[in-house]
């Protein structure tokens, strides 16, 4: 694994690739003294999906981005579990010589901050959900077979979604496992969601994304609210009126400024303990 080998040439602009297992991630850091913010990716998709919400929020804040396991220009891998990406969290952050961010994710990213955040309480500044996580997801057979009949009709869709950032490189079978896993997650986020003590602040979403029905996610998002009552460290920051899958190119800003909500908490909180 890349490791840094001093402060000041961790905080400097730097794009490379992380080692870490069997693979290499493609990373990109603009240095700088300003808070440092990691960003998580939707499930399937890269970067390249965080760069209005960076230039919303410019250069006073030191942006790590990367792309997971066969994403983007990232490699190919033999492990593409969630705890892999955890582990790629960690090892991006020791790459790059961070202790102490701040994450930023969007759907499968916002569950993997929390996850890390619930597991690191001391060093996660705190996490900024976009549109999730929601303690909600299929775990019935039926409903994964449903998720596969979904990805086989999109099959052939795989290289044209390649190359829009919206699918990894690996198979259509490990999509699928990818997106079962993410859903037993989901279901089981309950019980960590209420017990985390780091704060979080979401952006919800409107409407149906593409593929949904109904108002399958509009009835999902309900179900952060019993939880919200409960743990006062989670709060609804902002709600939007772009969809699932618009909601980092529409809403940019309103990513951004909950972004500088939490920052400016989080630092007030750090000179208070001073």
């Amino acid at each position: 694994m890349t490791t840094s080998s001093t402060t000041e040439s961790a905080r400097s602009a730097w794009t490379g690739m992380v080692q870490v297992d069997d693979t290499a991630l493609a990373v990109t850091d603009t240095g700088g003294p300003g808070i440092p913010v990691i960003y998580l990716n939707g499930s399937y998709a890269s970067q390249r999906h965080w760069r209005r919400v960076t230039a919303d929020l410019g250069p006073g804040y030191r942006h790590i981005t990367f792309d997971e396991r066969a994403r983007g220009r990232s490699k190919l891998a033999s492990d593409y579990s969630f705890e892999a990406c955890v582990r790629d969290i960690d090892a991006v952050l020791a790459a790059r010589g961070v202790d102490r961010p701040l994450l930023v994710g969007w759907s499968y990213g916002a569950l993997l901050g929390v996850h890390w955040a619930s597991r690191n309480p001391d060093r996660a500044r705190g996490v900024v959900g976009v549109d999730g996580p929601y303690p909600v997801g299929w775990t019935e057979e039926a409903e994964h077979e449903e998720i596969r009949k979904v990805l086989r009709r999109m099959r052939l869709m795989l290289p044209l979604a390649r190359r829009l950032g919206l699918a990894a490189r690996f198979s259509g079978e490990e999509h699928v496992r990818v997106a079962i896993e993410a859903h037993l997650l989901h279901a089981a986020a309950g019980p960590l969601l209420e017990e985390l003590a780091v704060p979080v602040r979401y952006v919800v979403a409107s409407g149906e994304a593409l593929g949904s029905r109904d108002d399958l996610q509009t009835e999902m998002r309900k179900t952060i609210e019993p939880i919200l009552a409960r743990n006062p460290n989670l709060r609804v920051s902002a709600k939007v009126t772009s969809n699932h899958g618009s909601v980092l190119r529409k809403d940019s800003p309103a990513v951004a400024d909950v972004v500088r909500e939490l920052a400016a908490s989080t630092s007030a909180q750090d000179r208070r303990s001073r």
